[in-house]
């Protein structure tokens, strides 16, 4: 090197390095340093390999380094920390090999030149070494993110695949990550490797910050594990390895995406499988899963679309539809009056054509659809052809059938306050009938009504059907309050934790939006049923919770150890919520009627 600062106590510091003012000759001394740091074994090294990280993590698509040969450096680090257990115990080296796979992970995953430098490079042989877990399951985590990265381009994703193991072991990982970041980290606070610790808080945090942090990493352990699967589940042929009955009845449950927002989780990776027939062949030989697509379809979470999108394709396909339709069906009757989802325009016509040419096509094979399916779906079609008649119907026609809907709905409130849940119901069910398809905002009211009764009457099912029917003709789809919490309860019974915990969220954040009196948050204070149940359910849906059931309990800290401590006494949460749930309605079943009057149709009427 030409000038090294005469305070700097280590030779060659790359950090002086980056100092040289003269281009040319930074570029050379850079060169020079990646090219020799492998060889090296100088106290220090990790000081310049963490500075590269957080270089790579700010500017990943800056070509300088990649152009001075960091691929064939870090491909080295990890090599020599694989081969030489001296050199990797010694001083700080033991962080090299995941700054590393991180670094090479960091500037491979924007751009498709970078991902070809590294393999040229020669950097997945080593990084498949740590995915077998060589070293650690945090190196895991950061060389599975790496190939990820690698299998997503076309040109790159053949050298992934020659590796033949790398799909088998994604999928293991997939699978046991929560359970091993428990037994490795999470169990025994006591036995926590040092650096482990250093990794996730940056040195910065205490026992608790690192628990949480573990609870992060291990989300994304198994993200990006399902994130390089899917890049595998685009191609047919490996498609039978990954479609094995006991991992795909687990994806539903994978929620790895938890605290990466554009993750598709594991219902993402059941989206892709579903586009290709092979796919939606092993899919629909798994009830399990099927039964728990229909729960996420029905969730107002992100994913909901993707869960949607393999219901559809299920039921379009003529070789799995006889498999699934009667599990499917009553899901997407629920859905047909969403309008917009995500990127889907108009997708309660799409539901309702498909289940249509559905009913058409079983008409050539008998015994495809069952008798109470096929009923459910007539009805369907009849309401929507109700619909298109209302368009002609004369303005006084419609005006009768909303006052004679808005009487028997009265009715219902007062059969209703008067504890009469059952009668209830009934002029809740009649008033559906009466009222007009395009009289949204009372139909809202109506289903949402009719689900508290259901949620009385101990039938959690049918409350959940009519709260999601409500959600979707809320205009914002999936925001409407009492329905939502209704949802959770309903859920909750059937000891749906995530789901209730979703729904229960959403309630409190339109409670804090709410201009109703009976909704709006009182100096922002959370309900105390509504904090109830959200408590309850973190406890329920807590990442780690299966693997501390399989492995005999819990030795952690925080929110996480009272969870398993001691149980939540539910006498007390149940005595609660059906209170909660009488004082929500009682005597005042909701009454948000929308009549206007001639000059202001449009306020009730959809807009064509």
């Amino acid at each position: 090197m030409d000038k090294i600062q005469s305070d700097c106590p280590y030779p060659g510091c790359f950090f002086c390095v980056m100092k040289e003012a003269n281009p040319s000759k930074r570029r050379a001394s850079v060169l020079k340093f990646f090219r020799e740091l492998p060889s090296q074994d100088d106290d220090g090294q990790v000081l310049p390999i963490s500075g590269l990280w957080n270089t790579a993590m700010a500017h990943p698509n800056d070509p300088e380094f990649i152009n001075l040969g960091i691929f064939e450096c870090m491909a080295a680090l990890i090599w020599k920390g694989l081969k030489n257990r001296r050199w990797l115990a010694h001083d700080q080296n033991i962080y090299i090999p995941y700054y590393a796979a991180h670094i090479i992970g960091s500037y491979t995953m924007n751009m498709e030149e970078f991902a070809e430098r590294a393999v040229r490079a020669g950097v997945i042989p080593p990084l498949v070494e740590l995915l077998r877990g060589r070293l650690t399951w945090v190196e895991q985590r950061v060389a599975v993110r790496a190939l990820g990265h690698l299998a997503t381009y076309p040109s790159t994703f053949p050298a992934v695949a020659d590796h033949g193991e790398v799909l088998e072991l994604a999928i293991q990982l997939a699978s046991s990550s929560l359970e091993i970041v428990y037994s490795h980290f999470y169990q025994f606070v006591d036995r926590r490797l040092g650096y482990h610790c250093d990794l996730l808080t940056r040195g910065l945090g205490g026992a608790e910050m690192e628990s949480r942090k573990a609870e992060e990493w291990a989300s994304q352990l198994q993200c990006w594990s399902l994130q390089l699967i899917n890049c595998f589940a685009f191609k047919p042929e490996f498609l039978h390895d990954i479609c094995k009955a006991d991992f795909l009845i687990k994806l539903p449950g994978m929620w790895g995406g938890l605290v990466n927002e554009n993750s598709p989780a594991g219902v993402g990776l059941l989206r892709t499988i579903c586009q290709s027939k092979v796919g939606r062949g092993h899919v629909a030989n798994i009830p399990g899963t099927i039964d728990a697509l229909c729960n996420i379809a029905r969730s107002s979470d992100d994913w909901q679309y993707m869960a949607v999108d393999c219901l559809i394709w299920l039921v379009q396909d003529a070789s799995t539809c006889h498999k699934v339709i009667d599990k499917v069906a009553p899901t997407l009757i629920d859905l047909a009056n969403i309008s917009t989802l995500g990127d889907y325009k108009k997708l309660g016509d799409t539901i309702v054509t498909v289940l249509q040419e559905c009913m058409q096509q079983s008409g050539s094979s008998h015994g495809t659809i069952s008798t109470q399916t096929k009923a459910e779906i007539d009805e369907l079609l009849r309401s929507k052809q109700s619909l298109k008649l209302e368009k002609s119907m004369p303005k006084e026609d419609l005006h009768i059938k909303q006052a004679a809907a808005l009487v028997v709905k009265l009715e219902g409130n007062s059969l209703f306050s008067s504890g009469n849940i059952e009668g209830a119901a009934e002029k809740y069910s009649e008033a559906l009938a009466l009222c007009p398809m395009k009289s949204k905002k009372e139909r809202v009211v109506l289903y949402s009504n009719r689900a508290q009764c259901y949620l009385l009457l101990q039938q959690p099912l049918a409350a959940i059907s009519d709260a999601t029917r409500a959600l979707c003709l809320h205009s914002p789809v999936n925001r409407h309050a009492k329905s939502l919490w209704r949802r959770a309860q309903a859920y909750d019974m059937l000891g749906f934790a995530k789901e209730s915990l979703l729904d229960a969220i959403l309630f409190i954040n339109e409670c804090s939006q709410s201009n109703d009196p009976d909704l709006s948050l009182k100096q922002n204070k959370v309900p105390d049923y509504a904090e109830r149940l959200v408590k309850k359910q973190m406890r329920a849906a807590w990442l780690f919770r299966e693997a501390a059931l399989k492995h005999g309990g819990v030795h952690c800290d925080g929110d996480a150890s009272d969870a398993f401590g001691q149980e939540a006494d539910d006498s007390e949460w149940e005595t609660a919520s059906e209170s909660d749930a009488e004082n929500d309605a009682r005597g005042e079943a909701d009454d948000e009627t929308e009549w206007k009057n001639d000059g202001h149709q449009e306020d009730f009427c959809e807009k064509s």
